[in-house]
């Protein structure tokens, strides 16, 4: 049941009307999380909530982890995430999370890579340290540097795991870790023998080269049909005990209304209502990865 437990939050606010603001133009939100929500949808919707309510948001990074665990512990009004809060983590009781959006999980190379297309078996082989050298996929005679994040619970990281072994205690055979995307996808931009992952809206504003995975580029077409196999819900998440927890929900509502999913859809991001045939293919692909694990 923990698989669609966090569907009922989202129902629950979808009933509710999108009720008109009082008073609330003086209130200003702090929303906290990843670098990748950021950029692929909260920005521009914070933007349209502003004009729309008066109400303004401060928007901060820091990643997916500082998000919810700011929620958790009343430091940010919202926490924008990529990745689910973990079940038992005392850090992240108490949090509510919504999924707004559909993101993917990309493969980026340096430009001047003459690879354009990688398959997701070699992908996991190359996480797991079986592919050690570009030549043993069609690249040159040159050791692979697999950049990865640093720790287990980043939501790329996480996410990561999730998708391509069904296992978030995974080990990656990294040649570096980074404490957040950013320094990576800098780091791959730079070195012609590197490879990581990361979200695709962050992704598209570096020079860095994104492979294609499967024959499948991360269009927004394939992204919201599932064509292309990695993606993951992008989540806002609140503490229903935050003194603007009602401005908070309307934000959310506004989020999944057709105004808010016209300004996701503007960043080139599948809105989460626009992609709810994901779910089912969620769960095949799980299966599926658990059968893959026979890679060890």
């Amino acid at each position: 049941m923990k698989r669609i437990t966090w569907v009922l939050p989202l129902l629950a606010l979808l009933l509710l009307p999108l009720e008109p603001l009082i008073a609330a133009e003086s209130v200003t939100l702090r929303w906290v999380g990843c670098g990748i929500s950021k950029k692929s949808y909260m920005t521009a919707l914070a933007k349209a909530y502003t004009a729309k309510t008066g109400v303004k948001i401060d928007i901060q990074g820091g990643g997916a982890t500082r998000g919810i665990r700011e929620v958790a512990a009343d430091k940010a009004d919202i926490g924008g995430s990529c990745r689910r809060f973990m079940w038992g983590a005392s850090e992240e009781r108490g949090v509510t999370m919504i999924p707004v959006a559909w993101d993917a999980l990309v493969v980026i190379v340096n430009e001047n890579n003459p690879l354009d297309n990688i398959s997701i078996e070699d992908l996991r082989k190359i996480y797991l340290g079986q592919i050690t050298n570009w030549k043993e996929i069609g690249g040159a005679d040159e050791p692979i540097k697999l950049f990865a994040r640093k720790g287990k619970i980043s939501g790329v990281g996480r996410t990561a795991r999730k998708l391509l072994f069904d296992n978030y205690d995974q080990e990656f055979a990294a040649t570096e870790l980074f404490p957040s995307s950013g320094p990576l996808e800098q780091g791959i931009e730079t070195d012609v023998a590197a490879i990581g992952m990361t979200g695709v809206s962050s992704a598209r504003k570096r020079k860095v080269k994104i492979l294609e995975l499967n024959d499948k580029s991360p269009s927004y077409e394939n992204v919201k049909t599932g064509n292309y196999l990695l993606y993951r819900p992008l989540y806002l998440a609140y503490n229903k005990n935050n003194p603007n927890a009602d401005i908070i929900k309307n934000f959310i509502q506004f989020a999944d209304s057709l105004e808010g999913r016209e300004a996701i859809r503007s960043n080139g991001t599948v809105p989460y209502l626009e992609g709810l045939n994901l779910l089912k293919k969620k769960l095949q692909e799980s299966r599926q990865a658990q059968r893959n694990n026979g890679l060890h």
